[in-house]
Order: structure tokens, then C-alpha cells, then sequence
């Protein structure tokens, strides 16, 4: 694996996953906090990105200093933000949605001026998101106005969400997949690797696709939105970069402090 010092030296923006990241479940990697502290000694900017809609980013926030990790609002996306982005783009008119998600995610999708439909109201449109209270009467209903060719978004792809504790945490892809199975409907999926996530970030922090870069530890997410949004990426694995089969990240590492070492370095060429 190349290590191309010119084209890190272009870099001005870091955008980072999260958990699996900078942290695996409760436990904070020991890199990441003097990774911090190198991108604000070299005046890099970052962006933490997740695609788990299962929490507001205030809740993201307090997450991150728990960690003493102090960001502004600004510097936290998530899925749920890129479809609310998405569809004030997009679909204006759509104001009232029937939302299979957490209490939370439904409440950050209410803050920014939508509704939530009730179970007996007609939607202008469903959004499925990570549900960890997934209730079988929604679900049925959203599969309802789903044949009824109402507009459908998938927050994110993701199958299951990491965690530590003894059992599969099945995420918005698999109950996506569920729906797409019972309607033969196809939805509009959103989050990671959506370039449409990382755009939104670039013109957000004024940076080009060539002076950012996304680092993560999901292949079909975190490095394949970098390779649709023509961004420079870095995988974070243990395995070797040539041993692990259909690697289609730029670099490799097993932590972030490697990058941040390349970082210092090219800014002394």
C-alpha cells in the first residue's frame, strides 16, 4: 500500500463513522482523542457521520462527551438529517409521514417541521429507519400504504447495527428488506453510501471532494460512499490492506492515528 503524502497534503476535511470508528461500544479507541488534537494542530475540520437513525444528535452529542469529545451540532450528521434534507429538496410538499423508527427518531423528524401520522391517517409518504422497538402493527401498516404506492424511504442500508452484547441488533436494511419482500416495492435509500450524504457535508464545510477524507471501518457504507462522492477513504482493519478481498479503499489501517501521523507528515513537504 502507496502512502501519497501530495494528495494528503490537499486534505482540509475528515469525515469519520463512528462506532467501529473512533469507538467500539462503550469502549473509546486510544488513538482517537491525540487524532483530535492533530487535526485541530494542523487546522484539519471533521465531521462525525453515522448512519444510526436510532438517536437525535443531541443524544450524539452527550455521547461524544462522554468520551471528552466536544463538538458543535454542525459537526454531527446522521441519516435521519440526510432525509430530512432530502425530502425539503426534494419533495416539499410532503409534510405528513408514517414513521417506523425510535421515539427519538421520531421527534427529531417532528422538530424539523414534519408530522407523524397516526396509525388510522393517510401519509404523504413512509420512512423507515433503525427501529429497536419495532412494533408488528406499524410495520403492517407501513407495508399497507407502501402497496398503496405512497413515497418510501429507507433512512440507511445497514443490516444490523454493531454492538457488544450477546445477540444481532437487525437494523434498517433488514426490515427494508422485509417490506420490499410482502410490497414488491422498491424504496429510496438514503445514508451511507448516498453521495448525496457526503455532498451535503463538502458544501456544508466548503471543501472540495479532493481535500476530504472518509475514514471508517464498513466497506459497503463508509468506503463506498467515499468512492461514489470521488473521495479519498481510509479503512480501519486489522487485516492487511492487499489481504482483504475487494478492498476499494484508498489506505489501510488498523487505527487513526496512522493517518494522522501521514497528515503531519505531508504537511511538511
Amino acid at each position: 500500500m502507496e502512502i501519497d503524502l501530495q494528495r494528503l497534503k490537499r486534505i482540509r476535511h475528515v469525515v469519520m463513522d463512528m462506532d467501529g470508528t473512533i469507538y467500539k461500544g462503550k469502549n473509546l479507541f486510544p488513538t482517537t482523542l491525540p487524532f483530535l488534537d492533530k487535526l485541530r494542530e494542523l487546522g484539519i475540520t471533521f465531521t462525525f457521520l453515522t448512519n444510526n437513525s436510532s438517536r437525535g444528535i443531541p443524544e450524539y452529542l452527550k455521547h461524544l462527551e462522554e468520551f471528552g469529545i466536544f463538538v458543535k451540532p454542525e459537526q454531527m450528521v446522521s441519516s435521519t438529517i440526510n432525509t430530512v434534507d432530502y425530502l425539503k429538496r426534494n419533495h416539499p410538499d410532503v409534510k405528513k409521514l408514517f414513521l417506523i423508527g425510535t421515539k427519538t427518531f421520531r421527534e427529531e423528524i417532528v422538530s424539523h417541521g414534519f408530522i407523524d401520522a397516526a396509525m388510522d391517517e393517510e401519509p404523504d409518504a413512509v420512512i423507515v429507519a433503525f427501529d429497536t422497538n419495532l412494533s408488528y402493527a406499524r410495520l403492517c401498516k407501513a407495508a399497507w400504504w407502501i402497496k398503496h404506492d405512497k413515497l418510501w424511504i429507507s433512512t440507511h442500508p445497514d443490516w444490523e447495527c454493531p454492538t457488544e452484547e450477546e445477540t444481532t441488533l437487525i437494523d434498517c436494511g433488514s426490515v427494508t428488506a422485509c417490506l420490499k419482500a410482502v410490497s414488491l416495492k422498491t424504496p429510496i435509500v438514503l445514508g451511507k453510501p448516498n453521495k448525496e450524504m457526503m455532498e451535503s457535508i463538502l458544501l456544508a464545510n466548503n471543501v472540495s471532494a479532493e481535500e476530504a477524507v472518509m475514514c471508517g471501518d464498513r466497506m459497503y457504507t463508509d468506503i463506498q460512499l467515499a468512492v461514489n462522492s470521488g473521495v479519498a477513504s481510509v479503512l480501519i482493519s486489522d487485516q492487511p490492506h492487499e489481504d482483504i478481498p475487494g478492498n476499494i479503499a484508498t489506505w489501510t489501517v488498523p487505527h487513526l492515528g496512522y493517518l494522522g501521523e501521514w497528515l503531519e507528515a505531508s504537511r511538511k513537504l
